[in-house]
């Protein structure tokens, strides 16, 4: 079942986004989303199979297990305010894509755990940057995003 907050325009390319923290909130959503340019709409429940949560000063992704959110439909904008939001360009986040249980590409939030003060061991390989590493492990993994039936 998909909660529209403000109307996707399909003929404006779509990208899906699978958000577990403040951002399955929709009253959250509306705050940081509902004044500015750009449109998203939720379309439901997921479970991201492969990854799960761990909070440290915010919650982040590391690999095994499961974690469960929402999916939200944001246009090109909207996902350049999301980038913004969780401090993409600055490393805090990382954006990957996974594939969900169509093979369609969702974008998925990864957060540098030292960063993010995170105490437990991880599990990330190593490599040079933060985004490599994630990358390497997403290969090397199964990880799905699932949808309820």
């Amino acid at each position: 079942m998909s909660t529209t907050h403000k109307t996707t325009d399909h003929d404006c390319p779509t990208v899906l986004v699978f958000v577990y923290g403040t951002l399955t909130d929709p009253d959250r959503v509306e705050t940081l989303l509902g004044d500015g340019p750009g449109e998203y709409a939720f379309r439901g429940d997921a479970v991201l199979e492969g990854l799960h949560r761990v909070d440290g000063r915010y919650p982040t992704l590391v690999p095994g297990e499961c974690v469960e959110g929402r999916v939200l439909e944001v246009d090109d904008r909207t996902l350049e305010r999301l980038d913004r939001y969780e401090g993409v360009d600055y490393g805090l986040y990382t954006r990957v894509s996974v594939p969900d249980t169509e093979q369609r590409p969702v974008q998925v939030y990864v957060g540098d755990p030292v960063r993010l003060g995170v105490e437990a061991d991880v599990g990330w390989p190593d490599a040079p940057s933060f985004r490599q590493s994630v990358r390497a492990a997403l290969e090397r993994a199964d990880v799905v995003l699932r949808y309820p039936e």
